[in-house]
C-alpha cells in the first residue's frame, strides 16, 4: 500500500551523547554533520584480531526484569572475535548505507564494553501515524554480542549469551549479526521460551533485554516513528545492500533471515526477510506446528518483519511466532 504521511523528519547529529543538534527537512530525512566519525570496520579489519569473553546476560534496566542470566564464558566464537583466520576480511558495515556523505556522516560510533565491538547508530526524528513527534536513537546495524552455538540446539544455557548465526556460518554473523530466541534477547530464563514470563517484563517500552547498559531493546512504537519519518515506506528504512532499499531513514535494515526450528534447512529468508522479536509476548491456545518443539508452548511473542518486496507497515499486531525461534536485535538508546 502507499504512504503519505505528509510529514518531515530529520536526523539529530550527536556531538556527544550528551547533546545534540538537529537538522530538519522534507521527508525523507536530511542529515549533515560538522564532522567525520570514527570507521568502526576501518579499525575491524586488521589483521590482528582482538578475542575477548562473552559476558553475562543483564536485564538489570530501568524497569526491566530483576530475573537475569548471570556469569560469564570466554569462547573462540565470541561476537568480537569476528575472525579465526588471516584470510577473512571483515565485512565492510559502512557499505551497507547510502553513499552520500550527508548520510554516512550522520552515523555515529558506540563501542560495547562487554566485547570491545563497535556499532554505527544514528537518531532518528520523526512523528507517528497518530501526530506524536518523538525522536529514536537506534542501531543501525543489528547486535552481534555472545558465543554461537549449533541453530538445532536451543538456547538454554542461562550462564552465558548464546546466539544463532545464520546456516552456522560465523561470518554471517559478522555481517548479519547474531539471531536470537525471545528469552535470549530479552535477557531473560530460557524457560521463558515455554511459559509465560510477563510478570517479569515491568515496562516492556524500556526493557534492557541483552543490549548493553544505556541501550534496550527495540520497541513497535520506535519502528512505526521511523516508519513515518519518510514518504518511502518500508524501502527507506531497508539497507541498499542487497536488501532492495533506500535506506534514506539511515536504519539500515539487512536480510538478515532467521532460525527456524520447524523448517527443513533451519534457517530461511537471507537477503528477503529481517525480522525481531518485540519485549512482549503473545498467549495464545493454538498449535503453530505439529512438531514437539512447538507443542509444548501455547505462549507466543509479537514480531516484527521487513520483507524486500513489501514497503507497508506492518501492524503489531499482525504477527506472533513462537519464541523458540531466532531473530535479529536492534538496540535504542535509553533517553
Amino acid at each position: 500500500s502507499s504512504v503519505t504521511p505528509g510529514s518531515s523528519s530529520s536526523v539529530i547529529l550527536s556531538d556527544s551523547e550528551g547533546s545534540s543538534s538537529s537538522v530538519k527537512g522534507s521527508a525523507p530525512a536530511d542529515v549533515s554533520s560538522s564532522s567525520v566519525i570514527s570507521d568502526p570496520d576501518r579499525e575491524s579489519s586488521s589483521s590482528s584480531v582482538k578475542s575477548s569473553s562473552s559476558s553475562a546476560k543483564s536485564s538489570s534496566s530501568v524497569n526491566s526484569s530483576s530475573s537475569v542470566k548471570s556469569s560469564s564464558s570466554s569462547s573462540a566464537k565470541s561476537s568480537s572475535s569476528v575472525a579465526s583466520s588471516s584470510s577473512y576480511t571483515p565485512f565492510i558495515h559502512k557499505s551497507q548505507f547510502l553513499t552520500d556523505s550527508l548520510i554516512t556522516d550522520a552515523y555515529k560510533v558506540f563501542t560495547d564494553p562487554r566485547d570491545g565491538q563497535s556499532y554505527y547508530y544514528l537518531t532518528i526524528n520523526g512523528k507517528r501515524q497518530d501526530g506524536i513527534r518523538g525522536s529514536v536513537t537506534i542501531f543501525a546495524q543489528n547486535l552481534n554480542y555472545g558465543e554461537q552455538i549449533d541453530g538445532k540446539e536451543n538456547q538454554n544455557d542461562d550462564t552465558k549469551t548464546e546466539k544463532y548465526c545464520y546456516d552456522n556460518d560465523w561470518t554471517m554473523c559478522d555481517r548479519y549479526g547474531g539471531l536470537y530466541q525471545w528469552a535470549e534477547a530479552m535477557g531473560l530464563p530460557s524457560e521463558c521460551n515455554t511459559k509465560s514470563c510477563a510478570n517479569l517484563i515491568s515496562d516492556p517500552s524500556n526493557h534492557q533485554g541483552i543490549c548493553p547498559t544505556g541501550w534496550r531493546l527495540m520497541t513497535y512504537d520506535d519502528y512505526e516513528l521511523i516508519y513515518w519519518s519518510t514518504d518511502k515506506g518500508a524501502a527507506a528504512l531497508r539497507s541498499q545492500g542487497g536488501f532492495n532499499g533506500y535506506n534514506s531513514t539511515g536504519l539500515s535494515l539487512v536480510g538478515a533471515g532467521y532460525r527456524c526450528s520447524g523448517c527443513s534447512k533451519g534457517f530461511e529468508g537471507r537477503l528477503g526477510i529481517a525480522g525481531w522479536y518485540y519485549p512482549t509476548e503473545i498467549d495464545k491456545n493454538k498449535k503453530l506446528s505439529t512438531s514437539e518443539e512447538f507443542d509444548r508452548s501455547n505462549v507466543f511473542a509479537s514480531v516484527g518483519y521487513s520483507y524486500d518486496n513489501k514497503d507497508d507497515l506492518t501492524p503489531n499486531t499482525a504477527r506472533s511466532d513462537s519464541k523458540l525461534w531466532g531473530f535479529s536485535i536492534r538496540c535504542v538508546m535509553v533517553e
